[in-house]
């Protein structure tokens, strides 16, 4: 399976496009903008409907067809298709609507936004290859970003990522400086930032992003509510025979980790919500539950499942420490990571008393 750092937040909703950018900037009023001309509106609501089904290479094909359309100035579809394009790992695709955002807008903040969003789409395509270029790429974008908008936090992050996988270790160093002095001890990635600065390698480390759900109990987690936890991912489907075999051992290991810095979190590829939920009350799933739809659902999409059942392990700083396709050995693993969690937060408790 191939590599994806998880370090992007893009994801095909829209409404992640008003957590992306920036509040003065206009994109994000432009990516709920919609054609004006009759027939492009009504491409354009298809497109729409297309993407709410997760049919989301129509959906990208339907957007770029529209802006054909609209002679290129339909910049709604444009952003839509930037995002489809990364959740189907359609770089060039997406570079291609960057570079045409860059024609439209005119603010600062505008050109710094394409311009991240460029450096994303090369970050990523970099993630699961061997070769330097995308991260070269993605640098001579982020750059131009903060030469637009200086000391931006978000700029100065991504470019140390970037720049860290280059080897540049002491450019990343203090682009991860900058950023902690620039940014709030709030953002989900502060704390990771510190670890950076001492040690710039750990930025080429597979990494969580800034996720947000809504549980099957109406619950909001996101990595920033999981701070100081080890968390178990564990991606399923009701109609995964390997899965449902699974599901035993899985149940142990939520008793046995019972009150200890640990949450499971199961994440399934049912598309049918009642049985997904009639499934979970007769199985005394209790613990937290969240259905992506899907292979191609937001989470699924982004940790590049293949098949399942597949858990991810991650750290307290949201390092991804183990991956495990089928029925593998992870409660060692999880004992490990959540005894360093035990000791982390007791030297905390020290430190603070002192």
């Amino acid at each position: 399976m191939r590599r994806v750092f998880l370090y992007l937040s893009i994801t095909v909703a829209v409404a992640m496009f008003h957590v992306r950018l920036e509040a003065q900037s206009t994109l994000p009023a432009l990516a709920n903008s919609v054609p004006t001309d009759a027939k492009a509106a009504k491409a354009f609501a298809d497109a729409a409907k297309l993407e709410a089904d997760h049919k989301f290479a129509p959906a990208m094909d339907g957007y770029r067809h529209v802006d054909a359309q609209t002679a290129n100035h339909c910049v709604a579809c444009e952003l839509r298709a930037y995002a489809l394009a990364l959740q189907l790992q359609d770089y060039k695709a997406a570079r291609e609507e960057t570079a045409m955002l860059l024609t439209h807008v005119t603010s600062a903040e505008d050109k710094a936004e394409v311009h991240r969003m460029a450096g994303e789409a090369y970050l990523t395509e970099g993630g699961y290859r061997i070769f330097e270029e995308p991260f070269k790429a993605a640098d001579v974008e982020f750059q131009a970003a903060l030469e637009l908008q200086p000391g931006k936090p978000d700029y100065l992050y991504l470019d140390g990522v970037a720049l860290a996988h280059l080897h540049r270790y002491d450019q990343a160093k203090e682009r991860f400086e900058h950023f902690v002095r620039a940014s709030q001890d709030d953002d989900v990635r502060f704390s990771r930032a510190k670890l950076f600065v001492a040690q710039p390698d750990l930025a080429r480390k597979r990494v969580v992003p800034d996720f947000r759900f809504i549980t099957a109990d109406g619950k909001i987690v996101s990595m920033k509510s999981l701070q100081g936890k080890v968390v178990l991912l564990d991606f399923w489907a009701t109609w995964c025979g390997p899965c449902v075999k699974y599901l035993p051992h899985l149940k142990e290991l939520v008793k046995e980790f019972e009150g200890q810095p640990l949450v499971v979190i199961s994440i399934s590829l049912d598309n049918d919500e009642k049985t997904w939920k009639y499934f979970l009350a007769h199985n005394d799933m209790t613990w937290t539950q969240y259905r992506d739809g899907g292979f191609d659902g937001s989470l699924a999409s982004r940790f590049g499942i293949k098949a399942i059942p597949t858990t991810f392990s991650i750290d307290v700083n949201g390092f991804v420490q183990d991956q495990q396709v089928g029925e593998g050995d992870i409660e060692g693993n999880l004992k490990k990571l959540v005894k360093q969690a035990q000791d982390a937060a007791a030297a905390k408790t020290v430190a603070e008393a002192r």
